[in-house]
């Protein structure tokens, strides 16, 4: 009897240990358990970046990253499934400026403080072009026409309220012809298409785009929006140069998760980010593309995101895009 009660004694302590050590395994079970999906705002060359970066990522976390396209609304669809979902790191965005442009163009209620700064990953200039059979040779070419012409300019955007629209219209103010200019969205980033179809004058969008069609002789890229060249474009000036005055937009992209993911989560997918940007395979996308690799950690990023959703406020209310 004793001895039966002995070893029912340890038998018991021994499933206990072995419990307990399950319960800390399960506790220490590290991020990701599963796929991680990263939501991706827009076509075109944003698309073909953050379908890379997700491929990256996947290399350097214990689980894959997934790019899923959710767009619309100049980028609010995508916002809004993300800002929706618990804040465990299990749903990310590739985001962009436009989280600023469709809060105030009201397009989504909440602002970028509904989510949790990752990395920076990118920086992008947007550039302006138009047919190369448009007999317009430079910025001031096209503006002249349009001015002494009696038909307002149609300019492609990827959506009312997106980056876009709010690049286009600080272009055309600086150029004295904003009131000459209507726009027409063209969506999941068609700019050239549109553009050789001859259905818009003039379009604003990602250098990736236009640059193939340039060197086929198709489009003529005029400028760029930043306020210096790009390195894919050397012999292309930018807007400023070109005649607008002291104008210098350019477009971050990175990766946010819904407020309140955890600190240690937000960690690892920023570091997951870090190597995927610093890889050979990404810079090389980046010369080819037409984009610069530009890694900020997420505290810096955020601090950014701030910044220019106060200067974003203030464009958009002067040149009366705000709702």
């Amino acid at each position: 009897m004793t001895k039966m009660t002995l070893k029912s004694v340890l038998l018991g302590a021994t499933a206990s240990v072995f419990l307990l050590a399950g319960l800390n395994v399960q506790a220490r079970a590290e991020f990701p358990e599963k796929p991680v999906e990263m939501t991706v705002l827009f076509g075109g060359t944003a698309q073909t970046i953050g379908q890379l970066l997700a491929d990256l990522m996947s290399k350097n976390m214990a689980n894959s990253v997934v790019a899923v396209s959710r767009t619309g609304g100049g980028g609010a669809v995508g916002y809004s499934h993300v800002q929706s979902t618990p804040a465990d790191g299990y749903n990310m965005v590739w985001n962009s400026n436009s989280v600023s442009t469709s809060h105030y163009r009201g397009n989504m209620k909440f602002n970028y403080e509904a989510f949790t700064p990752i990395a920076r990953v990118s920086v992008e200039t947007p550039a302006l072009a138009v047919s190369a059979d448009s007999g317009w040779k430079s910025l001031e070419d096209m503006a002249k026409a349009v001015k002494a012409g009696d038909s307002k300019l149609k300019v492609g955007i990827s959506g009312n309220g997106s980056f876009t629209h709010l690049t286009s219209a600080a272009l055309f103010d600086k150029m004295g012809i904003a009131d000459k200019v209507v726009y027409v969205p063209y969506g999941k980033g068609k700019a050239p298409v549109e553009l050789l179809a001859k259905r818009v004058d003039a379009a604003v969008q990602w250098p990736g785009q236009f640059i193939p069609h340039q060197q086929a002789g198709k489009l003529s890229i005029l400028c760029v929006t930043g306020k210096d060249r790009i390195p894919q474009l050397k012999d292309t000036p930018s807007c400023a140069e070109a005649g607008a005055t002291d104008l210098n937009i350019t477009m971050w992209r990175g990766l946010a998760a819904p407020a309140g993911t955890p600190a240690d989560v937000v960690a690892k997918l920023q570091d997951a980010a870090k190597a995927a940007i610093a890889s050979d395979e990404f810079q090389s996308a980046a010369d080819k593309i037409g984009f610069e690799a530009s890694f900020l950690p997420a505290d810096e990023f955020g601090s950014l995101i701030a910044s220019d959703d106060a200067a974003i406020s203030e464009l958009m209310g002067k040149l009366g895009l705000k709702k």
